[in-house]
């Protein structure tokens, strides 16, 4: 044999084992130059091969590098790149999966990616998080993934990926939230989504996607997100007013070939039967004859009594009539109508039930799902009730009236604008569960919401009222001393601790604790002065999903609460983000550290609270 090819192919065998991590590679090959590089500097090895960072980072510790967490150990667990990088043409290939053993997240977002998914990404068998979101994807999505079992977040939308979605999908029992959104892709729903038992959130929206909806998806219990919006599905809705009712929020619509009577403003199934003439004439006129009213006057609305009624059966409702009297004034008969009309085009689990409506001129009467606590307002100005409602309870609250908002606003057409939201206007069941309700003052806006600003009425009305409800359940009583405090205040030193309901013991549970933070974060933003720089309803939401099915908040999240405080006014602005560190510091303790740094320097008068804030 040639010398000089021997020599080559003995190079070429020596270049393999430096630069390759496969396990199998390392474990049979015995040259000594492999043997020199550890798991570490082979995890170091990959980074610089793919050509994403600096050159100049090269002789520094790769922990430290932008981007890169690593475990105690010193190997790497999360990888996180996020900003726009256009003309670099990076690909996804670049990085060599099998290198990275401990790698728990990964995140590449408008990392402006090309090129395909490599199935070779089955590799990260500890992952967790696989985020790679608003990039340039194209090909398929490989089936693969299905063998990353241990995932619990699944994000590839915003991307130009094609092809069906892989039946082998189904087989990621742990995952939680899975987007494929935005992209091109066709075939059918397979039937095996039925597999992913804690399935909370499931995003497919703006596909080719066709065929009916699987029946097997309605197993999926745990669903709170569910949007199917913006495909080409046809047939019957699979779901039953009840599954479909105990989803936070639900869109599946546009897709022209769907029915299903009154699920989300969808065409009946059955042309011959129409759904409106059931709800607004024959299912009120066999309650009203079957029903035994009580002489229980519950309560005395501005129009209107509202009676509790219960049928023979047992089956107990909330009956609200209009007074004689009442009824020969047209702002009342107005108001009624007006609620009949908004209610029976609304289905929502924290949205009270109309379950039928007579507008007769002789008689106006509205039957409601009955509520046994009664009114948000009572409860709280009661001391053995509020006591009842502890933290936990209190926090869904204020998540219930913001899922049930976001639908108004964002689900709804035309948009339903409340504009009475209160805590009279929020009432209890049994398991001090809330539901919107009263809805005399709502009004349709037939206008796109990004148009309606001209009106004199916008959902930013809502935004603002829920944000004073909001403070309200966390105070327990109306917030106007503490808003008028810090409006008059340049430099208000209020604690959270201080302002919270004191009749409950502080919070304990880390859950709760930045569920609060983040409540009261977001209801400032609610408040601001100029409705345009409110958050929407619908960002509100998907706040409080996000810390609900994952563990801690992402980085993303932290950053978009970051720059939402930037937009508050002075006044509010320094409170706020004494929540919003702690709420770093629960999520992360070197965020903590970086924001509390930064802010130090920016407001030096105000270091003190923060150091005890912080204890």
């Amino acid at each position: 044999m040639d010398p000089a090819s021997s020599i080559f192919r003995l190079a070429a065998l020596v270049w393999v084992v430096i630069f390759t991590c496969d396990n199998v590679a390392v474990r049979t090959v015995t040259f000594v130059t492999a043997s020199a590089l550890s798991p570490i500097q082979l995890e170091k090895k990959a980074l610089i091969n793919t050509g994403w960072w600096n050159s100049s980072f090269w002789t520094t510790d790769h922990c430290k590098w932008e981007g890169i967490t690593c475990n105690s150990a010193g190997s790497i667990f999360e990888l996180y790149l996020s900003g726009y990088y256009a003309g670099f043409n990076w690909r996804l290939s670049q990085l060599n999966f099998s290198c990275f053993p401990n790698l728990v997240k990964l995140t590449i977002q408008f990392f402006a990616l090309t090129g395909s998914i490599p199935p070779e990404i089955s590799a990260l068998s500890k992952l967790q998080l696989l985020d790679l979101s608003s990039n340039g994807l194209t090909g398929t999505i490989p089936p693969e993934i299905g063998n990353l079992k241990n995932l619990i977040e699944l994000n590839v939308g915003s991307n130009s990926l094609i092809g069906p979605i892989p039946s082998a999908l189904g087989s990621l029992t742990n995952l939680s939230n899975l987007d494929l959104s935005s992209n091109k892709l066709s075939g059918k729903i397979p039937p095996e989504i039925a597999g992913m038992k804690n399935l909370t959130w499931l995003d497919l929206s703006n596909n080719n996607i066709k065929g009916s909806i699987p029946g097997e998806i309605t197993e999926l219990s745990r669903l709170d997100y569910l949007d199917l919006s913006s495909n080409k599905l046809s047939g019957q809705v699979p779901f039953s007013n009840e599954q479909l009712s105990s989803v936070y929020i639900v869109r599946l619509s546009p897709n022209k070939g769907l029915c299903g009577g009154n699920f989300l403003d969808l065409p009946s199934c059955d042309t011959t039967k129409p759904a409106t003439l059931f709800v607004e004439i024959f299912l009120p006129l066999a309650i009203v004859l079957s029903v035994i009213v009580f002489a229980c006057l519950l309560l005395a609305k501005r129009y209107g009594s509202v009676y509790k009624a219960q049928l023979p059966n047992g089956k107990v409702f909330a009956l609200k009539k209009l007074h004689t009297s009442e009824t020969e004034e047209l702002a009342f008969i107005k108001s009624f109508r007006n609620e009949a009309q908004v209610l029976s085009q609304v289905l929502h689990r924290n949205i009270v039930k109309l379950y039928g409506f007579c507008l007769h001129r002789k008689c106006m009467f509205l039957i409601y799902e009955y509520m046994e606590r009664g009114s948000l307002f009572c409860n709280l100005h009661n001391n053995e009730d509020a006591v009842e409602l502890d933290w936990a309870k209190r926090v869904n609250i204020v998540k219930a009236m913001a899922h049930a908002l976001a639908y108004l606003h964002h689900d709804c057409s035309p948009s339903i604008v409340h504009r009475d939201i209160s805590s009279n206007n929020i009432l209890l069941n049994s398991k001090l569960e809330a539901f919107v309700a009263d809805f005399g003052t709502a009004r349709l806006l037939h206008a796109p919401i990004q148009l309606a600003y001209t009106m004199v009425m916008t959902e930013k009305c809502d935004v603002y009222s829920f944000g004073v409800v909001t403070l309200e359940v966390l105070m327990g009583k109306h917030p106007r001393d503490l808003l008028s405090s810090l409006s008059s205040s340049s430099d208000p030193k209020i604690m959270l601790i201080d302002v919270l309901d004191q009749r409950l013991p502080p919070p304990v549970d880390r859950k709760v604790i930045r569920d609060i933070l983040l409540a009261s974060t977001i209801s400032f933003a609610c408040l601001q002065s100029n409705p345009k720089s409110r958050p929407t309803m619908q960002y509100v939401s998907q706040e409080f999903l996000i810390t609900r099915k994952t563990p801690l908040l992402t980085r993303a999240a932290l950053r978009q609460l970051c720059r939402m405080l930037l937009k508050l006014p002075r006044t509010f602005r320094n409170w706020a983000k004494l929540a919003l560190l702690a709420l770093c510091w629960l999520s992360s303790p070197k965020l903590w550290a970086i924001g509390l740094a930064d802010w130090a320097v920016r407001n030096k008068r105000l270091l003190d609270c923060n150091t005890e804030f912080s204890r």
